[in-house]
């Protein structure tokens, strides 16, 4: 049976006309600021992926598990094929979907996505995140955002992140509300070959210039251009990993070019 995914809906009350996707270690509340504050004429669906926040957290914990939970829930949603909007392992996601089930995909915006990645890295990302997985208090959960990724990201919007994400262990420390075995075996899934949409699927990649090192490799902007020519379109941001919470005015107006 596939893994039931929690969703939150934002915008007019009508069948989705965006699927947006999270990162690692992220959740599906937090397209809700991109969502109210600059594409209010939208409605969007933004799930937990699986081992993340109030989805379920069992295995299998795999891009195919994730593409399939997806499709069903658009299956049920939408009712017509949706502009995916994915950040980072969402991006990975969002190629596998757009893979499997192309008549779901509209088109497809990848904000920094994490495809493709040099499986030594991971392992070394995995490796940091599995010796330390929490934090002693919410001031250091907070400070090791702000002196990542996420210090060009708003103060408010980082404190509604730790109130919606961060929450008290058993050991009495606090974590991410996440599955520590599915994050391990998501850094291995993002070393995997790289899935491609079909051809004739609009596709935008943002490239976070300041991400070091970097997120998208030449191998897979090349792939995507070889494959979509005239539909791919390579996007430069001067930021951070964090996209869509660092320049949400410029992610916004990239989306509405697609849906619309």
């Amino acid at each position: 049976m596939t893994p039931a995914l929690h969703s939150y809906r934002f915008g007019p009350r009508r069948p989705p006309q965006i699927l947006a996707l999270h990162g690692l270690t992220g959740h599906g509340l937090r397209w809700k600021t991109l969502a109210a504050q600059h594409l209010p004429e939208f409605s969007m669906l933004a799930p937990d992926l699986i081992g993340h926040g109030h989805s379920s957290w069992a295995a299998p914990w795999t891009l195919e598990a994730n593409a399939e939970a997806l499709a069903e829930l658009l299956d049920q949603d939408a009712d017509g094929p949706v502009v995916v909007v994915a950040h980072s392992f969402g991006g990975a996601v969002a190629l596998r979907l757009a893979a499997v089930r192309p008549d779901l995909v509209a088109a497809l915006v990848l904000l920094d996505p994490a495809v493709g990645l040099d499986g030594a890295w991971t392992r070394e990302i995995a490796d940091a995140m599995l010796a330390s997985p929490d934090y002693p208090d919410r001031a250091e959960a907070r400070d090791e955002k702000v002196n990542g990724s996420w210090g060009e990201v708003d103060d408010a919007e980082l404190e509604r992140d730790l109130d919606e994400h961060l929450i008290a262990l058993p050991n009495g420390r606090v974590g991410w509300r996440i599955g520590i075995p599915a994050m391990m075996s998501y850094w291995s899934e993002l070393a995997r070959p790289i899935s491609l949409p079909s051809q004739g699927t609009p596709t935008t990649v943002v490239r976070a210039t300041r991400t070091n090192p970097p997120y998208v490799s030449e191998e897979l902007v090349s792939a995507l251009r070889t494959r979509l020519g005239a539909d791919f379109t390579l996007v430069d941001l001067d930021c951070d990993h964090m996209v869509p919470h660092a320049r949400p005015a410029e992610t916004a107006e990239l989306i509405r070019s697609m849906v619309g």
